[in-house]
């Protein structure tokens, strides 16, 4: 009887039960929501950093391509309305949504220049040492945010409630500054050369340069997973950095069906809700629906990551301590 009871290994914690602990956390501890939603209202009412002014010169020289490239005049043109429709458009600000650690915002992606309140204020940056000040000084904000934001809800989502030390917090924040910056450095050693290559390649063969961008981009899905849960361990098991993305990638190296099935689904959700909340236009009151939306559903589902990292890591430590048990040597 005992050894039928040690042969019998726990069934892996389910994925639409995880969804629905997230879900009830968040309802339970809806302050884990402000952040999101402080972060977008900042994105659609408040200021705009442009670009424009700063980016003329370069459109304007595109037009300065040597005779002997393979782009003709309309061609020229077509990217500059593109680059200048793009400048125009873009908010600075919008990169203070950060990767992969960092506040969830609907609004980062939009492209009005229209709010319920009229045209909102345009600051131009006024040269490049400026922009790329900005660009360091916002992503280390979407970092640390990031962190904080993670933070509360990998609270939020835990089963004890015991109290958190400022020096956790503090601890937890730097760690998750850390793991961006190493991802940040990874993925431009690796998209630096890609890219070059592609750029060759697209000279030699367009065809074949989108065979191998569709190639690349298979490889960019499989990488997704070990990248979606690298974090959790910060704010889970209070490891650091290095330790929390060795912890994912041996959690992924046991459970990838399930565990890209859990991700997959995360994403459909996600995106799936955007595309409702992005219903409104941007000038209409309505748009206020769809970001307390959007921040309900990703805070949830963020809260949902935990809580199955959590019982996905619990599950697979219980699965080795049984299979150290049946591999170890009888007593003398």
């Amino acid at each position: 009887m005992e050894n039928s009871q040690t042969n019998i290994l726990p069934p892996p914690p389910g994925i639409i039960r995880s969804l629905k602990e997230g879900f009830d956390a968040v309802a339970s501890h809806a302050a884990a929501m402000l952040l999101p939603i402080a972060i977008d209202l900042l994105l659609w009412l408040g200021p705009r950093l442009r670009l424009d002014q700063l980016a003329r010169p370069f459109i304007a020289g595109l037009a300065n391509f040597p005779s002997g490239m393979p782009f003709s005049t309309s061609d020229v043109q077509q990217a500059q309305q593109l680059y200048n429709q793009f400048f125009q458009q873009f908010n600075l600000l919008s990169i203070i949504r950060t990767f992969p650690i960092g506040i969830s915002s609907l609004m980062s992606n939009s492209q009005s220049n229209m709010t319920p309140i009229g045209t909102p204020i345009a600051i131009q940056v006024p040269s490049l040492l400026s922009m790329l000040s900005l660009v360091f000084l916002l992503t280390l904000a979407g970092w640390v945010g990031g962190g904080l934001y993670f933070q509360w809800v990998a609270r939020s989502a835990a089963v004890e409630e015991s109290p958190i030390s400022l020096r956790q917090t503090l601890k937890a924040v730097w760690q998750a500054v850390l793991l961006s910056g190493i991802w940040l450095i990874i993925l431009i050693a690796i998209s630096i050369p890609v890219l070059l290559f592609i750029s060759v390649l697209a000279l030699i063969s367009p065809i074949l340069a989108q065979g191998v961008l569709f190639l690349l981009a298979l490889v960019a899905m499989w990488l997704i997973l070990p990248i979606f849960f690298s974090p959790h361990g910060i704010f889970i098991g209070e490891q650091n950095a290095f330790r929390s993305i060795v912890s994912s990638l041996q959690m992924i190296r046991f459970t990838f069906p399930t565990s890209g099935l859990f991700v997959l689904l995360v994403l459909v959700v996600s995106q799936g809700f955007n595309l409702l909340w992005s219903v409104p236009a941007a000038s209409s009151w309505m748009t206020l629906i769809g970001i307390g939306g959007h921040a309900f559903i990703t805070t949830g589902l963020l809260a949902a990551s935990f809580i199955y990292y959590r019982d996905m890591s619990a599950w697979l430590q219980t699965v080795f301590e049984q299979l150290r048990t049946r591999t170890a040597p009888p007593p003398a």
